[in-house]
């Protein structure tokens, strides 16, 4: 945690930047400590215990801005620091689009850091035993009975790892902006073989921030990864051509991310994002709503100001396939003439359609296809919004998974592919920054 000293030198900083002549100053004091005990097969790999913190510090002065940082929160060691930073930012060109958020944008109600319900007051009690414990409950290795059952298990590997995170963002404004955090989190890759020695690999991961959300993964993760290695065991081959898809709840993220960059306001500015003066626009299906949650207390994203110090809002992103909402900063707003909101989308919730509650309700609304269960490579387009993927997974038929395939590709354009959206089930991952539940797309072009 952050400590008074600590706290005290970022107020500090202020006074000296305004004292050099600064015009302006915002400070940005982080501090983070990460444990993770790594396993292998069933053995203690590695243990690694960090501790990092630094000050950023944003300056504008005579018209022009920069930023700089550094990790030693000493006052002597700062006083020299921002005198040269204030010097080095005298030296730039001048930009008449910096300047500081208006006061009344700011974040008012992150006076203590845990408003967003992600500290977890078990945190202080947890020691390397703990650790030790934790980690070695989480391996299932070795699994005797696996050969009796058509396949081998080569290798498990995973880690445990636990954190808390802290950040207070001050400017010369007046603002007190404080977001604290601790997270834990379990992963798990096995890899197993078939009787022929062909060989597949499944991964699983869950988070939470609380001690008490993780506990259930710590008994289950290693299986379930070891159970998603062995689903792949025997693929088969599927037709290609226009076909349906589900996307597990899991991976849908790589279709959703290239939605939210392209309505970055970075993107809009550079003219690089396919979603280009779509502004209150119907461009998607109207099954297609996608909200953003930063104010749900307990989230696993949720935070109450970006970077700036602008108080975030629950808004719609994507209502009814509408675009709704563009991600433009202070600076980006004065160079566009665009609207400011808020720096970053914090915590994407896609809405279910109502019509599906679960993957298997997707699979019997679409009937046959495939189910994608991952991404192997790809690339896509962001000034034109067009893809290709590598995807795996499995056939389905009459609702009823068949078998497992392989080394295919799907390509298209992302906003025909979401102007295909058929369904939106209500399965999302509690523990994903990302709430996004297995979709349904169709008339997707799979080859």
């Amino acid at each position: 945690m952050l400590t008074p000293e600590e706290i005290a030198l970022g107020r500090r900083c202020i006074d000296l930047a305004l004292a050099e002549g600064a015009s302006a100053v915002r400070v940005t004091l982080n501090k983070s400590l990460t444990d993770t005990v790594g396993m292998l097969s069933g053995e203690v790999d590695k243990v690694t215990h960090s501790l990092d913190r630094s000050i950023t510090l944003c300056i504008f002065a005579d018209g022009r801005y920069g930023t700089f940082s550094l990790n030693r929160l000493e006052e002597t060691a700062m006083q020299a620091f921002i005198r040269k930073a204030v010097a080095t930012v005298r030296m730039l060109a001048p930009d008449p689009y910096r300047h500081m958020p208006d006061k009344d944008r700011k974040v008012t109600d992150a006076l203590t850091g845990r408003e967003a319900g992600r500290f977890d007051p078990a945190y202080e009690a947890i020691d390397t035993g703990k650790r030790l414990e934790l980690a070695r409950q989480s391996s299932i290795w070795p699994r005797k009975d696996s050969l009796e059952k058509g396949f081998s298990l080569l290798s498990e590997e995973g880690e445990y790892s636990d954190s808390i995170y802290d950040t207070l963002v001050l400017d010369s404004d007046g603002l007190y902006a404080r977001h604290t955090l601790t997270s834990y989190s379990v992963y798990y890759e096995a890899t197993v073989a078939d009787l022929d020695g062909n060989r597949f690999s499944g991964f699983w991961w869950d988070s939470s921030p609380f001690l008490s959300g993780i506990l259930p993964a710590i008994g289950s993760c290693a299986r379930k990864a070891l159970d998603r290695a062995v689903a792949q065991i025997g693929p088969g081959p599927h037709p290609g051509g226009r076909i349906s898809l589900a996307v597990q709840a899991g991976c849908a993220s790589k279709l959703l991310d290239p939605l939210l960059t392209a309505l970055s306001g970075f993107s809009i500015q550079q003219k690089n994002s396919f979603l280009l003066d779509c502004l209150g626009k119907k461009v998607f299906s109207e099954r297609f709503t996608v909200r953003d949650m930063p104010r749900k207390v307990g989230s696993p994203a949720g935070k109450w100001f970006d970077s700036e110090g602008i108080a975030t809002f629950d808004a719609p992103i994507i209502e009814g396939g509408v675009v709704k909402q563009y991600f433009i900063n202070t600076y980006i707003a004065a160079k566009t003439g665009l609207a400011p909101t808020v720096e970053d989308i914090t915590h994407p919730v896609v809405e279910s359609t109502g019509d599906c509650r679960s993957e298997e309700d997707i699979l019997r609304l679409l009937g046959e296809g495939i189910l994608v269960t991952g991404f192997n490579g790809g690339n896509s387009n962001s000034a034109t919004g067009d893809f290709s993927y590598g995807i795996e997974g499995f056939a389905f038929s009459g609702g009823k998974i068949t078998h497992p395939v392989r080394e295919m590709l799907m390509t298209g354009n992302f906003i025909t592919l979401w102007q295909h959206l058929a369904a939106v089930a209500d399965d999302a991952r509690p523990c994903a920054t990302y709430a996004i539940p297995t979709l349904a797309f169709t008339d997707v072009d799979v080859r």
